[in-house]
């Protein structure tokens, strides 16, 4: 029995929120299933992107306890090594010739070269972790998180000057296309982005259990209980860095198909995403894989939803609604767990 104290005002407020909502979806999903399913397929996948991004964060949070701003910038990043390579037609950075990009079919050569954009994109985890985040070891938190925010600003302006007035296509080789399924329309991108989510999270949970994801999760725990131990502080974060920076580039190429935008290209909203997965990130905790799955799952199933169902009004809400809603979800989420859904209660915060 819920005894009715200020302290559970939130949590009645949240189920009170809940019943009518899924009353109301369930009658949706009665009038026309058409639209439900589409509406439903759209907002996973757009739940799997932002899953892809608070994963990153996740990662990285983990190893040094410190949010990392420079996420988006490093998405964008990610995605203009794709647009270099295919686009281009050359290696990152140079101007030597791309020679994967006319192997086989179309989709192969794009693929492989998406594989050496993640890898450029872990080489420049990698070398931000050694430059700026090493000599931070053991300094405060709040520091390195500033570091990460210089970081965000220096990534940011490269990559807008890279992009400038003119989009950097990634010449996806299902474009916009899709396939209709009961009805309802369902973007290629959106199933890629659903299968690449699964197999990251798979591929962190086994990693988790290695012997490297146990060494992170002590580092995580007490650094220099870690350090004590013989663990090798520094490569973990090298690691994790070069991870986070592959999961944001993944999900800089997600972020310019739908169900996030529609151009295929790189341009200067793409650093955005990062910020819109944010409430995912904290919603199912700085400090959980699991969090950052459901939370991502939560926060673009209220996105969409809300985009779809309440667009008659848009006259008082104003057309720029749906983007609020991951915020107002983070906010009543946190009302009930401060720490989020699946986060440590005794983890700082910075």
């Amino acid at each position: 029995m819920i005894r009715l104290d200020r302290d559970n005002v939130p949590l009645l407020f949240l189920i009170g929120a809940l019943i009518p909502t899924t009353i109301f979806l369930v009658i949706q999903a009665v009038n026309d299933p058409a639209l439900f399913l589409e509406t439903l397929i759209k907002a996973l996948g757009l739940g799997a992107v932002y899953a892809l991004i608070a994963l990153g964060f996740v990662l990285i949070f983990k190893a040094t306890q410190t949010v990392n701003f420079a996420q988006g910038a490093l998405a964008a990043a990610g995605a203009l090594f794709v647009s270099f390579l295919v686009a281009d037609e050359h290696i990152p950075f140079t101007t030597v010739p791309n020679p994967l990009i006319n192997i086989g079919p179309e989709w192969l050569g794009w693929g492989l070269s998406v594989l050496v954009a993640l890898i450029f994109a872990a080489l420049l985890g990698l070398i931000i972790e050694r430059i700026t985040i090493r000599p931070m070891v053991g300094e405060p938190l709040f520091s390195v998180a500033v570091i990460t925010l210089g970081l965000e600003i220096v990534l940011r302006v490269f990559n807008n000057d890279t992009v400038k007035t003119e989009f950097r296509a990634l010449e996806i080789p299902w474009g916009n296309g899709g396939t209709t399924v009961g009805g309802a329309f369902i973007n290629y991108s959106v199933i890629a982005a659903l299968i690449t989510a699964v197999v990251a999270f798979v591929g962190v949970f086994f990693f988790y259990r290695s012997k490297t994801g146990i060494a992170m999760r002590a580092v995580a725990f007490d650094q220099e209980a870690a350090m004590a131990q013989g663990i090798n502080v520094g490569r973990v974060f090298a690691i994790a860095w070069a991870a986070g920076a592959v999961l944001a580039a993944i999900g800089g190429i997600f972020a310019t198909q739908p169900p996030v935008k529609q151009t295929g290209a790189v341009e200067p909203e793409t650093a955005n995403i990062a910020f819109r997965a944010l409430p995912a990130v904290i919603l199912g905790g700085l400090d959980s894989a699991t969090g950052a799955l459901l939370g991502g799952l939560i926060v673009g199933l209220a996105e969409i939803f809300a985009g779809q169902y309440a667009a008659g009004e848009s006259d008082w809400l104003g057309a720029g609604y749906p983007v609020i809603v991951p915020y107002i979800v983070m906010i009543i989420g946190l009302l009930v767990r401060p720490y989020g859904l699946f986060g440590t209660p005794e983890i700082r915060r910075v």
